[in-house]
Formats: structure tokens, C-alpha cells, sequence
């Protein structure tokens, strides 16, 4: 994908994040997480790291954008979801050295999660803020609210 085209995408789906997040922070188990203070990294199949921040609190921007970075980086690695990639691990399924990430550094919390592009390229993906699950679906939603060619979320 084009460097210009993948950079338009990323600040479409910035945008669409950024008009959901009121309607997440309605929910008072999500809202004391991190009061609105999230972020989302991505890390392309070239390296190329795109992140962005919402809210006031750049402390809470940081351990959010943190946990953000690792979760997308452990996605990166392994291709897997992250709690998909946990529970693998703990259950013997997958030698945790097989991918050079060993307790107690991988992250099994939920919000990493690949996600394929029309064109076949891969993201890894990490959001950090809200509940795991909510960390998951607001960028699936995110990806099925753009119109880049259909960007369908792995998994899905």
C-alpha cells in the first residue's frame, strides 16, 4: 500500500475513534479505567509505527500509549490476538520462546489484535483504556466504518 494512502487511512481511523469515545466513557466501568485518557498504536508490515493519544492526562497518555505499543508489538510478533496468545502459552500450546517473548513480558490483557487490509496487508494493532473488550471492538469498528477497500478485521 502507498505511504500516502496508508497515512490518509490512519488518520481516518484516528477520526473514527476520536467520535467514539464519548460513548464508550458513558460506561462507568470504562470511564474510571483511565478517565478518557487512551491510545492506539499500529505498527505496519514495513516497522512503520503510526499512535495517537486522546486526552488531557499526558501521564495517563503514557502508560496507556505503553501498554498500547506492547500489546501492538506482541501482535507484531506473533500474529496473534493477545489474550489468544496467553492463553496459548499458559496451556503449553505455544513455547513461549518460539517468539523471543517470555513471561513475565508478554501481555495477555485483550486489545492487540491483527487486523487485514482489502489489499492483504496486515496491522498489528494495540488500544489501551477501556475494558479489553471494548479495546477490541472500538477498532474493529473503527476499520468497518472507513471505506479503504473494505478493511476487514482478522478474525472476523
Amino acid at each position: 500500500m502507498e505511504q500516502a494512502v496508508m497515512n490518509s487511512m490512519m488518520e481516518s481511523i484516528f477520526s473514527a475513534i476520536e467520535k467514539m469515545i464519548p460513548t464508550y466513557m458513558a460506561n462507568e466501568v470504562d470511564k474510571r479505567i483511565a478517565n478518557g485518557n487512551v491510545a492506539i498504536c499500529i505498527i505496519d508490515p514495513a516497522g512503520r509505527v503510526y499512535g495517537k493519544l486522546w486526552g488531557g492526562n499526558q501521564i495517563r497518555n503514557r502508560q496507556s500509549y505503553q501498554v498500547a505499543w506492547v500489546k501492538a508489538s506482541q501482535v507484531w510478533i506473533t500474529g496473534l490476538k493477545t489474550g489468544e496468545y496467553e492463553k496459548l502459552v499458559f496451556s503449553g500450546q505455544v513455547d513461549e520462546e518460539q517468539y523471543g517473548i517470555e513471561r513475565p513480558d508478554l501481555i495477555g490483557w485483550e486489545g492487540g489484535q491483527p487486523v487485514t487490509l482489502y489489499d492483504g496487508t496486515i496491522l498489528s494493532i494495540g488500544f489501551s483504556g477501556f475494558r479489553g473488550i471494548v479495546d477490541l471492538e472500538i477498532v474493529v469498528k473503527a476499520f468497518e466504518s472507513i471505506d479503504f477497500g473494505k478493511s476487514i478485521p482478522a478474525g472476523k
